[in-house]
């Protein structure tokens, strides 16, 4: 893939200042001068680009590299050719993630739509909400009644901030997101569509139907989280919605009504968790589980993909499948249930395997 507009090369940092920067080892300090601009594959790299690898499965592609210099550890030197210089570090995945940062910096985060450094004309801002200065109103964006904005702020084309929110500094509110009921703190991140604060699923039976339980509670999103694209995060019956600092959630994912995520937590795409849940820190969840309501999710634990979790997890377990179980029986489970399987196609003589 060439360059392209969207996310347009770096002007140029030295390979040098850029292994200072990170922390690493350039292994040839004849290339010390050499001009880095971009990231890439290790398959198509080329002389301005970075490429990274964690394994020695790559070393037919390296046959083929051509990159400014490779981020490797020690142990995988030895396989990068000669006219390549290696940046050894001990994280390469984590190094190769802070090299973009530095050559991409406009791709951390959603990017303006329209020029300007201030407060559009199109946009509505309510005359008692308090922007600190630096914030950026983009047009068609609303800000409500008593709401109040941190200094470096953006909010995006078509957002919508709801009266009495708290937005903290340096925070993104990406296009067509809605804030509500909320309080969210510094270096948040929002992307398009996201859905903050509207009511939660509440519903007491009577004698003519369902009848709507009030949600009076808020949203707490603390600093440095980032919210996937046209998520849902409900806001609490009674007590507080909670999303603990560093916590990444991906696109798609529902939070219910008061549900308590802790800090720096990994949420992928199509995760539904449901009410009054709570989840420690540092849990990670893979894409499409569904989660119980009113159960705890220790710290550290894991959840593979497509699980549905039915009770409690316990702090650093690993589980999977439906009912979640811990991953050594779920696997060894769908060892067995693949054997059987296999089996009864033998003895059938069924060939559609």
């Amino acid at each position: 893939m060439e360059y392209n507009a969207f996310f347009p090369p770096h002007e140029g940092l030295r390979l040098q200042d850029i292994a200072a920067r990170l922390g690493a080892e350039l292994s040839d300090q004849a290339f010390a001068d050499r001009m880095v601009r971009s990231i890439a594959p290790v398959s198509r790299a080329k002389q301005d680009q970075l490429c990274y690898i964690l394994s020695r499965r790559n070393r037919d592609e390296l046959l083929t590299c051509d990159a400014a210099a490779v981020i490797c550890d020690e142990s995988l030197k030895s396989i990068v050719p000669g006219h390549i210089p290696a940046l050894i570090c001990k994280n390469p995945h984590t190094i190769f993630a802070q090299a973009g940062e530095l050559l991409h910096p406009s791709a951390m985060r959603p990017s303006a739509v329209a020029e300007g450094t201030s407060v559009s004309a199109s946009a509505h801002v309510d005359p008692t909400a308090s922007l600190e200065p630096g914030v950026i109103v983009e047009p068609f964006a609303v800000v409500g009644a008593h709401v109040q904005i941190g200094a470096g702020t953006r909010i995006g084309p078509g957002a919508i901030i709801g009266a009495e929110v708290q937005i903290g500094r340096d925070c993104t509110i990406a296009g067509g997101a809605s804030i509500l009921s909320a309080l969210l703190g510094n270096g948040v991140i929002i992307h398009n569509g996201v859905r903050i604060g509207q009511d939660g699923f509440g519903y007491a039976p009577g004698p003519r139907g369902m009848i709507k339980i009030v949600q009076i509670g808020r949203v707490i999103i603390q600093d440095h989280v980032e919210i996937g694209a046209n998520t849902t995060v409900d806001r609490g019956t009674m007590d507080d919605t909670v999303i603990g600092e560093g916590t990444k959630i991906d696109n798609q994912v529902q939070i219910g009504h008061n549900v308590r995520i802790g800090r720096h937590c990994g949420i992928v795409s199509k995760v539904g968790i449901a009410g009054s849940t709570r989840i420690g820190d540092g849990v990670m969840i893979g894409g499409a589980a569904g989660i119980n309501g009113h159960i705890t999710i220790g710290d550290g634990a894991q959840i593979a993909a497509m699980s549905g979790v039915v009770s409690d997890v316990p702090a650093g377990a690993k589980v999977g499948g439906t009912p979640a179980r811990p991953i050594k029986h779920f696997l060894r489970d769908m060892a067995d249930i693949l054997a059987r399987a296999e089996e009864r196609d033998r003895k059938t003589g069924d060939k559609n395997v």
